[in-house]
Order: structure tokens, then sequence, then C-alpha cells
């Protein structure tokens, strides 16, 4: 091949033909394809899965609506469908819900935070080792355990401190539900404080900053968006909790926000009705999906608020 040069310009690009790269052949690229599609499939279950589920409440929902107003059902303060006098006012179910998740959130937060912190600034490596494991056992016992666990022990307890009480009460409820999500917000926040870079804690104690004060006014301000976000998806682990409520809070949906009496929430409704005594298709089997409905949109609030958090306090380091 031969070069033409300028003593102007130097020498002039060579050129080069093309040459195509060799294929893959189709034995080396099959497994490749495969597994993209086995990859694709179980995507396309997980959303189908999810349209499926919105879909069927939605519907039912509208069919529910059909016979009973909106409004009676945000606004009323009475739930008895299954009675011969039938009233649907939701709010019974809400407070009940709100009264056993906000108990249960104030046994969990603090605890949660304060063992998350232990973990993460001050536990040696081998305590951390055997603490973090040991706590999230909790996570894995069942939650008709749990369930039992309140109404047979916590609540004897109770009533000897309070004797007018309830046997079905919410406090229990809220009490030991505290204690089932707080590995999630201990295990969520104590991740969160380890990425927190080492260099933070070093210029704070380069500064003269006790452990203390670098674990509440560095590193927990640092990790604050994924120590929000641990506590709204606890949150709604609590919303959501059903055997729990079912076995200790009762099914008497009063509307009141006093956890000495019986409570019933939007969960232990719907398992009340999905017993088998309630005939399909009737107006008292369409309530469940309207009740779900409502807590699915309240889940589904407390996931987006969390995401909007971590997205907005989250720090970025180099």
């Amino acid at each position: 091949m031969t070069l033409a040069t300028d003593e102007a310009t130097g020498p002039a690009p060579a050129r080069v033909t093309a040459r195509r790269l060799p294929r893959r052949s189709w034995r080396k690229l099959l497994p490749e394809r495969l597994i993209q599609l086995i990859l694709l499939v179980c995507s396309a279950v997980t959303i189908a899965t999810t349209v499926g589920i919105v879909s069927i409440l939605v519907f039912e929902a509208i069919l529910f609506f059909q016979e009973v107003s909106v409004v009676e059902f945000l606004t009323g303060t009475r739930w008895t469908p299954l009675f011969a006098s039938k009233h649907f006012g939701v709010l019974p179910l809400l407070t009940g819900t709100v009264l056993t998740s906000v108990l249960a959130m104030l046994v969990a937060l603090p605890l949660g935070l304060l063992s998350a912190i232990y973990l993460s600034e001050y536990a040696p490596d081998p305590v951390r080792r055997v603490l973090k494991p040991v706590l999230e056992v909790l996570a894995g016992i069942p939650t008709v355990v749990y369930g039992y666990f309140a109404l047979l022990f916590v609540t004897p307890l109770l009533r000897k401190v309070w004797e007018d009480i309830a046997i079905f009460n919410a406090l229990s409820a809220s009490l030991v539900m505290g204690i089932m999500i707080l590995p999630m917000i201990s295990s969520l926040s104590e991740d969160a404080m380890r990425a927190v870079p080492r260099s933070l804690r070093d210029g704070a104690y380069a500064l003269g900053a006790t452990k203390l004060e670098v674990a509440t006014r560095v590193v927990t301000p640092a990790a604050l968006s994924g120590i929000a976000a641990a506590f709204i998806l606890a949150m709604s682990r609590a919303i959501g909790e059903t055997m729990v409520v079912t076995i200790a809070a009762g099914q008497n949906p009063n509307f009141t926000l006093n956890p000495f009496v019986p409570v019933e929430t939007m969960t232990a409704y719907i398992v009340q009705v999905s017993l088998g005594d309630t005939p399909t298709g009737t107006l008292e089997y369409k309530t469940i999906f309207a009740v779900g409905l409502s807590l699915f949109i309240i889940t589904l609030g407390m996931n987006l608020l969390s995401q909007l958090v971590v997205r907005r306090f989250r720090e970025v380091y180099q």
C-alpha cells in the first residue's frame, strides 16, 4: 500500500479497507438469548401480577361504590356491613389502623434508631456480627406467634397495671407490632449510617468531637435520607400487618383513639369477611375490595413518600 506524501501537510492518511468482525456462533449466542428471555418473562410476571391485583381491586370497588356513596364511605363513623342495620363508614377501621400503627412506631422508632447507632458507631466488629443477625431473627418469627404472644403474655401484664383494660385491646397489639418491625428500622438505618464516609467521622474527631457528638450530629444527619426511608417503610409494614391486630386487637370497629378498648383495623376486617361466612357477590363481600383499595392507596402513598424523601435528602459523597 502506497502512502501519498505532501511536504506542506505531511503524509496523507492511508486507506484501509474495513473488515467485518467475526460473528459469534449461534451456539455461543443461544444461552445469552435464553437467559435474557427468562429474565424478561420474570419481569413481565411481576408487572402482570401487580396490574392484575390492582385491576381486581378497582373493578370490585367500583361495583361497591355503585351501591354505596363515596361520601358515606369516607365520612361515616359507623361500620356495620354485617349487621341488619348496615352502615358503611370506613372511619372506625381507619382510626383503628392509624392508632395501632402510630403506637407501634412510638415503640419501634426510638429502639430501632438507638440500636442502629450502637451497631454502627459503638459495637466492635465481633459484637456487631453477632448482634445484628440475632436482632434480625425477630423478622423471621411468624406474625401469628406475635399475635398470640400479645394476647396471652402482654395483655395479662398490662391488666396488672390497668385493670380496666379489655382483653382485646389496641395497646398490646401495638407494643408487640412495634417489636416486630424493629429489625426493619434497625437494619436499614444501620446500613445507611455505615454508608457515611469515614472521612466525616475523622474530621469531626479531629475537631474534638466526642463519639456521641459524632454519632448524633454528624453520622445521623448525613444518613437522614436512609433513616427516613426506613421509618416510612416500617410504617407501611405496620399499616399492612394482619395477624397481630386480628388476634390481639379484636374485631370491634370502634371510632375511638382509646388504646385500652377493642378496635378493628382494615386488615382485620378483610380477614373477618374472608373466613367464608359471607356469600360471594353480595354487598358485604364487596366491602373487602373497597377496604383493600383504601389500604392499597395508603401504603402506596407511604412508599412514594419514602422515595421522595430519599431523593430530596440524599447526600452524595466523593
